[in-house]
């Protein structure tokens, strides 16, 4: 296990003073009850703020919601599967006999909160400048490749992926009424999000641009963009 661990932290660029931090944060919930949960929550966080810091820094002249929905593009649980591919996480990762079986070693979802919980780890182990050269790192290419221009997505693939940043469920979308003679109709259509109490409405011509207003409004109502974005 030392030896793993070792190549695993040179993997990383970084040496923990107190290894059995790292140990936990490998440690799924599947494995035991004291699990790297914890420090995933500590980890997000800090990951949120580090990467919004650097994109305020990086796109002095965005808006508000332009650097939201970078931000969402950068700490996208895919985005951070990828990184923990690349050091090989998953042949470090502590698993239940059920979650090994099943393939968890490859699942997404455990392999972005395991690094999430490594930077938790990080943090705790030497303080936040560490934490943050670690995170700055690991994005650089990520950061670099990023421009303003990826903020004109439309609505509903920003509200998509500001959702998944946040490990939320997708939003549901349902068309509640259909208005007009046929080649005239207008679609009314209601989108469902788990973070709002209330359903947004979109109207449209088609369902597909219903949706995508329906989606706007959700990022609105969100605070992830004012309306003038």
């Amino acid at each position: 296990m030392t030896l793993s661990l070792d190549r695993l932290e040179r993997k990383l660029g970084y040496t923990f003073k107190d290894q059995d931090l790292m140990v936990l944060a490998l440690t799924h919930r599947s494995f035991a009850g004291r699990n790297n949960e914890r420090l995933e929550f500590l980890g997000d966080a800090i990951l949120n703020f580090v990467a919004g810091e650097a994109l305020f820094q990086r796109f002095p002249m965005a808006r508000e919601g332009q650097l939201s929905r970078l931000r969402a593009r950068l700490v996208k649980g895919e985005t951070l599967a990828i990184l923990a591919r690349g050091f090989d996480l998953g042949d470090y990762l502590r698993l239940g006999s059920g979650e090994l079986k099943s393939g968890g070693y490859r699942r997404e979802s455990i392999l972005a909160d395991a690094l999430e919980a490594l930077i938790g780890a990080i943090y705790l182990d030497t303080g936040m400048e560490s934490a943050r050269e670690r995170v700055l790192a690991w994005l650089t290419t990520e950061l670099e490749s990023l421009t303003l221009v990826d903020t004109n997505k439309d609505p509903k693939t920003r509200l998509q992926e500001f959702l998944q940043s946040r490990g939320c469920e997708l939003p549901r979308y349902e068309v509640v009424d259909i208005q007009g003679e046929p080649h005239c109709r207008t679609f009314v259509v209601e989108c469902q999000v788990s973070l709002l109490h209330e359903k947004t409405l979109g109207q449209g011509a088609s369902r597909r641009i219903a949706e995508q207003v329906a989606a706007a409004a959700a990022l609105i109502a969100l605070g992830v963009e004012n309306g003038n974005d």
